[in-house]
């Protein structure tokens, strides 16, 4: 950030008496909300830091590490007892009178958008510290910033940068945030499409290699052919033979290549064995070729819906990354994992999953399909709890986007998995259910 945006903004924020509430929401991003009504976000990437103006959101994801419980504790309904930028540092300083002590206390919560070494410190009144965003070694700097180290000064210099007026801060701010999130949204876009194309491209190549229904059944002809002109010429095969030359039944010479390992008088069952296989892979190949164009179909929608998110939030619980990470401790297989609100959310990609999710799930867990509507079976983990509706309505979405591309209104309906009953496959009836509806936008609502 520049300068006379540090001080402009700390000016502005003078006007506030107190901070009622300090929270992380993203990994570099801490959100302070004064007097109750009034929330700006410090973005502290190294590098790219800066302060926008937005309405307050829920985090995706909850942080508790010791920085996170002490910004909480200590800053979040404090009052603010002086706020500066100090000397000629980019550095915003405010010190307050946290609510929480038991004696007159002040603390100071200073953010440093210094390069590469961007940070959020808290301090006492001895300029100590007490925590900060990011701990740095003297290997990395002069400055050390641990717990219980005395913060040292940052060295003076001569700063050269143009000053300008900013007349409406508010604006400035919020402008920031419409910059920020049509850059955020835009990358996240093409690497989230990025990773769905590729799976929905291995999903192509695995259908384009499934062999047809003839072509099974000339191999299973073709090895009980072999199995039984093995049997007639049995005598032939030498133990070190590696082909068999000879003629079939019709007086048409012919040469089989033989199994490596296996006894003479074994070979016959080897290539009764592998028409056996061809011919039951023959009965069963449209099964497996359901399966993998369903899942691909199911990432065509997802593609779909993630060229229509408009927000990064919207992007994030669509391909959310705590499911990657998740995916790979717990080897879920079976189904799509997703994340609402620290809520598990699994997604069945085709019938087989919606069969194995209606299989697993408890009998708190809640249930949804939309109402009349070919589509996937969704379960919430609830661990026994009650829902927020806000979880509700945000899983009834996954369900839309990720089971259909028109664009329209839409019931979802979702009752404890208690209530469901299998019929037949992934057909079920169920009771006691309650529905939701939800709007897919798309270029037909939005025109």
């Amino acid at each position: 950030m520049k300068h006379y945006e540090l001080k402009t903004i700390a000016k502005h924020f003078k006007n506030f008496n107190f901070i009622s509430r300090a929270r992380r929401i993203e990994n570099n991003t801490i959100e302070l909300s004064f007097d109750r009504t009034n929330s700006y976000f410090f973005n502290m990437t190294r590098g790219e830091s800066f302060i926008y103006k937005n309405i307050s959101q829920r985090p995706l994801q909850s942080f508790n590490a010791p920085f996170d419980n002490l910004l909480h504790s200590l800053v979040s309904s404090s009052t603010i007892l002086n706020i500066e930028v100090p000397n000629n540092d980019r550095i915003l300083r405010f010190t307050i009178a946290p609510k929480s002590a038991y004696k007159e206390q002040k603390v100071v919560l200073q953010f440093e958008f210094t390069g590469r070494h961007t940070n959020a410190i808290l301090l006492d009144e001895n300029e100590v510290i007490i925590e900060a965003l990011r701990h740095i070694d003297s290997d990395s700097s002069f400055r050390v910033i641990r717990p219980g180290v005395e913060l040292l000064a940052i060295p003076p210099f001569e700063r050269k940068e143009s000053s300008q007026t900013i007349d409406n801060i508010e604006a400035y701010l919020s402008q920031k945030y419409i910059d920020h999130e049509a850059k955020k949204v835009k990358g996240l876009k093409k690497q989230k499409l990025l990773t769905v194309k590729k799976k929905q491209e291995k999903l192509q190549k695995l259908l384009d290699k499934l062999p047809s229904v003839e072509s099974l059944k000339l191999e299973t002809k073709k090895f009980q052919n072999y199995g039984n002109i093995i049997l007639a010429n049995l005598y032939q095969i030498k133990p070190y033979s590696k082909v068999l030359k000879t003629y079939d039944f019709k007086g048409n010479k012919i040469t089989i290549k033989l199994p490596k390992g296996i006894v003479t008088n074994r070979i016959s069952e080897y290539f009764f064995n592998q028409a056996k296989r061809a011919k039951a892979k023959s009965k069963n190949v449209h099964i497996e070729e359901e399966n993998l164009r369903t899942k691909r179909d199911f990432y065509a929608n997802m593609y779909h819906a993630i060229e229509q998110a408009k927000t990064s939030q919207e992007l994030e619980l669509l391909v959310p990354k705590k499911a990657k990470s998740q995916r790979k401790r717990e080897k879920i297989k079976e189904c799509e994992l997703f994340w609402i609100d620290d809520y598990k959310v699994l997604i069945g990609r085709n019938s087989k999953e919606n069969q194995s999710l209606l299989k697993v799930a408890k009998s708190n867990d809640l249930w949804m399909h939309i109402r009349d509507i070919p589509s996937s079976h969704l379960i919430i983990k609830t661990d026994k709890q009650n829902l927020p509706d806000k979880v509700i309505e945000k899983a009834a979405k996954l369900c839309v986007d990720f089971s259909l591309k028109q664009a329209g209104d839409y019931e979802v309906d979702y009752c404890k998995r208690r209530f469901v009953k299998i019929q037949e496959g992934s057909n079920v009836e169920y009771d006691k259910y309650k529905t939701v509806r939800v709007r897919k936008e798309g270029v037909e609502i939005r025109e």
